[in-house]
């Protein structure tokens, strides 16, 4: 009997295991935030695969804070990363959970992808999703006057250009202001000519580049930044960040960028689940950034 208990047991390892390594890494990330000793976030069961498109990519995932309340929460917009053709929304409950628990309506969005799409598809996905939470997001507690984007590497990129260059959400009938703070997370800002196949696939097929960039529509009424980055990023370097907030500074604004000593491209995401937070504060610099908006 013992024999074929562990034979069952071995089994049952063996399948986890492949279950585990057959995930994608964001999902890895996920288990991990899930299966972490110690405390557990606090956050309503999320909603999702709510549709803002006719396309199967086009849905999102809501994270609201535990307990209902008759004072609307500020709303946070997250978009993943993955050089415009990988990832899923599917691997970040992770952040919609950490930010649900610190009182954000946490939207955790999915975009179509390269090669199917090209350039302005992502960003104009990314302006729809805005559309759909401003129209909707206070059947869901989310105050619609009070919403902060956020993203990481590509999805930075994203929410970064639907923010500053005012045609994508105008196409949708908003007004810049609309967005109180963008976070950007290890966000390509500044990044010609492209050199990644990644990127010239997305973006390179624009009649003029400088269009894909956000550093192009830089202006003094920009939304807050909060441009976050690690000294060890050889992804995305810190350069982007760093241009981005001296041109913004230029023109009179105050965006904050912050360097991460000894942090990665990988490590900048990794920081918000609870397994690494020690990675760099993430939590507490964007929870501070965008409480000190609302004030």
């Amino acid at each position: 009997m013992t024999k074929y208990i562990l034979s069952a047991l071995l089994l049952a390892l063996v399948v986890s295991g492949f279950w585990f390594w057959n995930k994608t890494d964001p999902q890895k990330l996920d288990f991990a935030d899930r299966m972490a000793p110690g405390a557990v976030e606090l956050a309503e069961p999320p909603i999702t695969g709510i549709a803002y498109g006719s396309d199967a990519r086009q849905q999102l995932d809501i994270y609201a804070p535990l307990g209902r309340t008759e004072t609307a929460h500020p709303v946070l917009i997250f978009f993943h990363g993955g050089s415009w053709r990988d990832g899923e929304r599917e691997g970040y409950g992770f952040v919609g959970r950490a930010f649900a628990s610190r009182g954000f309506v946490t939207v955790i969005a999915d975009y179509r992808k390269a090669p199917k799409v090209r350039f302005p598809a992502f960003v104009q996905d990314t302006a729809a999703t805005i559309a759909w939470v401003h129209t909707n997001i206070a059947k869901h507690d989310g105050d619609p006057e009070c919403i902060f984007l956020m993203g990481h590497s590509a999805g930075a990129h994203i929410a970064m250009m639907a923010a500053l260059d005012p045609q994508w959400l105008a196409a949708k009938e908003l007004k810049p202001d609309v967005i109180k703070g963008v976070i950007g997370l290890a966000g390509p800002y500044d990044f010609l000519p492209l050199t990644s196949d990644s990127s010239k696939i997305a973006l390179g097929q624009w009649p003029d580049l400088t269009e894909t960039q956000p550093i192009t529509y830089v202006r003094a009424d920009a939304p807050p930044l909060l441009l976050l980055t690690g000294d060890k990023d050889t992804v995305v370097k810190p350069r982007n960040s760093q241009a981005l907030a001296d041109k913004i500074a230029a023109l009179g604004g105050q965006p904050r960028l912050k360097i991460y000593s000894g942090v990665d491209h990988a490590d900048i995401i990794m920081a918000v689940a609870r397994p690494f937070r020690t990675k760099a504060p993430i939590l507490q610099d964007v929870s501070e950034f965008a409480r000190a908006q609302l004030k």
